[in-house]
Formats: C-alpha cells, structure tokens, sequence
C-alpha cells in the first residue's frame, strides 16, 4: 500500500490541489528520472520521458488503486514510457560516460583488479547496452533500484518465477559478454566468489 503521507498527496491531488501533485514530483523525481536514464541512456530522453512519466500520473491518478505502492505505480508508467521512447527512437544511444559512475556504482575491485578506471567503465557500458531494453531495466530494478520480485513483477507485467528466469538470463548473457572482454583469469577471481 502506498505510505499515508502518499496517499494524503494523491488525495489532495484529486481534489484539485495542484501543490500537493508537486510534491509527489519532488518525492519521486530523482528515481523517476534514474530508471529513465538507465532506460533511454541519454540526458535529454530522460527528462523528456521523467516529464511524460509525470503528465501521465497526474492524468491517470485517479486509476491509481491502492493495490501497490504509489512508487511502484509510478515504476511501471515509467518503464512503460521508456520502452515506447525506445521503440519510436530504434536508434540506440549510447550511455553518457560522466553518469556511468551512478549507474555502475560499487563494484569489487578484485574482480577489476587489472583494468583502469576508464576501462572499466567501457566494459560495463558496453555490457548494459547490449542487453535489450526491457533486460537492461530487470537488471537496473532488481540490481540498482533494489526492488523486490513482487515490486518488480507489477511493473512489468510478469509473474515472479518469469522475473527470476529472465534474471538468471541476463545474469548469464552479462558474463558471455563481459568473458569477450576481460581474461580468464579476472572471470575465474569472479566466478569464485560468487
């Protein structure tokens, strides 16, 4: 269920109260325009798709039922927005090399031990980018966002056991990616400690 301080806000909202929705905005803002920046790869995109995000929750708010968190409603409407970019713009950018810090965030140095900083974030980004939209997304809620599998199942539509497939899946397509790039040696430090 949404928090009360949420539904307060949605309810406010509904009522006509346009600075109570502003706060909504600002709550979510930030996580709105990470899931669609790890979605779309580019600044712009992503404040264009954060701000179609936005418009459209505040048209359908009324739909909202309850049922799950506003957050996680807010979730899908972005990750419905940012496959629709993706679909109308089949051009795939590429990630913009000063954010891909934020996306990678800690990562353990023993399995990088070898590579420089740069290098790294190449690697990284060329394995995100070479998953599909809707894998790079399972990745950046489960992994990033830290969402649960129940979270995860009701913004994309899937059941819990699919979500756990695909995750395995893409677990599987990162490190056939990643082995292209990196030596035996750095995979097996990597698969040791699993």
């Amino acid at each position: 269920m949404s928090t009360d301080t949420d539904q307060q806000l949605i309810d406010l909202s509904l009522n006509g109260n346009i600075n109570a929705f502003a706060k909504l905005v600002e709550k979510y803002k930030h996580m709105v325009y990470t899931v669609a920046f790890r979605m779309v790869k580019r600044r712009e995109e992503a404040e264009e798709v954060a701000q179609d995000t936005f418009l459209n929750a505040y048209n359908n708010l009324s739909k909202f039922k309850k049922r799950s968190k506003f957050s996680t409603w807010l979730y899908r409407i972005v990750y419905n927005k940012s496959l629709d970019y993706l679909k109308s713009n089949k051009n795939r950018s590429t990630l913009e090399l000063d954010a891909i810090e934020k996306y990678v965030g800690p990562t353990d140095e023993s399995f990088f031990e070898n590579i420089d900083r740069e290098e790294r974030k190449e690697i990284i980004k060329g394995a995100l980018n070479k998953l599909s939209p809707k894998d790079n997304a399972l990745v950046v809620f489960f992994y990033f966002e830290e969402l649960s599998l129940k979270e995860i199942s009701k913004i994309m539509g899937l059941k819990e056991n699919a979500i756990k497939v695909r995750l395995f899946r893409c677990r599987q397509q990162l490190a056939a990616i990643l082995s292209e790039r990196l030596a035996p040696e750095t995979i097996k430090c990597y698969e040791g400690r699993r």
